[in-house]
C-alpha cells in the first residue's frame, strides 16, 4: 500500500517544485513525489515571471507580511527553535526567515534574482502582503529594461487575463484590504 503520489504542500531540498502559471509544463507523469513550495512562492513566483519575460529582473528583494500560521503560539509560550517563535502571535509581529526567494529561483531557472526574502508574522486570520490567501508581499526589483509604474501595471493586468494565468494572477485597481481575499481563490493579486 501507501500512496502512489504525494505533493508537498512546502518548498522541498530535493523534490522537484511546481507553481502552477509558472513552470508545471515541466511535471511528468513518472514523478512520484513533487512540491507545490509554498504560498508566498505561489503569490510571487506568478508575477515574477510576467515581469522577467516581459521586462527582465535582474535581482530582486522580497518582503512578506504573513497571516498568523498554525505553528505559532497564542501566547507567549516556549519554542523548541528561536525565542521569538514562542511569542505570542495574536500580540507580535514575528520577524521570521523565508525560503521562498531561493524557491522562486527553482521554479524560474533562468531568472534566480530574488537575492534575499525577509517574512515577518503579522495577526490577521486571512493574508500576506504579497496577496494571496496567507501572504502579501512586496517585491522591489532591478529591472533588465526601463519601465515605468504604468507599463508594469499594463503587462499584469493584460498577463492576468491571458489562458495561462487566469485564475492563478488577478490584478485590481480597487483599494483593497486583507478581508477583501477572504475568498479569492488566485495564487496572487497584483494590487
Amino acid at each position: 500500500g501507501g500512496a502512489k503520489k504525494v505533493i508537498i504542500s512546502a518548498p522541498s531540498a530535493d523534490a522537484p517544485m511546481f507553481v502552477m502559471g509558472v513552470n508545471e509544463d515541466a511535471y511528468t507523469p513518472d514523478m512520484d513525489v513533487i512540491s507545490n513550495a509554498s504560498c508566498t512562492t505561489n503569490c510571487l513566483a506568478p508575477l515574477a515571471k510576467v515581469i522577467h519575460e516581459t521586462f527582465g529582473i535582474e535581482e530582486g528583494l522580497m518582503t512578506t507580511v504573513h497571516a498568523v500560521t498554525a505553528t505559532q503560539k497564542t501566547v507567549d509560550g516556549p519554542s523548541g527553535k528561536l525565542w521569538r517563535d514562542g511569542r505570542g502571535a495574536g500580540f507580535n509581529i514575528i520577524p521570521a526567515s523565508t525560503g521562498a526567494a531561493k524557491a522562486v529561483g527553482k521554479v524560474i531557472p533562468d531568472a534566480p534574482m530574488f537575492v534575499m526574502g525577509v517574512n515577518e508574522d503579522a495577526y490577521t486570520p486571512d493574508m500576506d502582503v504579497i496577496s494571496n490567501a496567507s501572504c502579501t508581499t512586496n517585491c522591489l526589483v532591478r529591472l533588465a529594461q526601463p519601465a515605468t509604474y504604468d507599463d508594469i501595471c499594463a503587462a499584469i493586468r493584460d498577463a492576468s487575463k491571458s489562458e495561462r494565468l487566469a485564475g492563478i494572477l488577478e490584478y485590481t485597481d480597487e483599494e483593497v484590504v486583507s478581508t477583501d481575499f477572504i475568498t479569492c481563490s488566485a495564487s496572487s493579486t497584483f494590487d
